[in-house]
């Protein structure tokens, strides 16, 4: 008996399960498309990480330019640091996402 990574939520389970306890996966079943539905969910989750990133980005840009004059003070306080944590949030999602796609389902 080994601890094995369930397909289906990626806790560790017991080899000889047959229903992962976590997720309620049937482990007996078709395994390769619990893998797939796994490899799906983890990708979606990455791009909605991605879109929120770039969303930050842009409102921090906004932000800084609100008016048509930089911004002064508070705000750009509040518009830099906006803008450089969705810079950074995104090109590490993005990383993210270029190394999953690489991994065989």
């Amino acid at each position: 008996m080994a601890l094995v990574k369930c397909p289906g939520c990626g806790e560790r389970i017991s080899s000889m399960a047959k229903q992962c306890s976590h997720c309620k996966a049937n482990i007996s079943a078709d395994n390769e498309s619990l893998q797939v539905i796994s490899h799906i969910k983890r990708s979606n989750q990455l791009m909605n990480q991605s879109f929120l990133a770039l969303t930050l980005f842009i409102g921090g840009v906004v932000t800084w330019f609100w008016g048509g004059e930089p911004a002064e003070g508070a705000r750009a306080t509040v518009a830099g640091g906006a803008f450089a944590l969705g810079f950074v949030g995104y090109l590490i999602t993005r990383v993210q996402i270029v190394l999953h796609k690489r991994k065989k389902v």
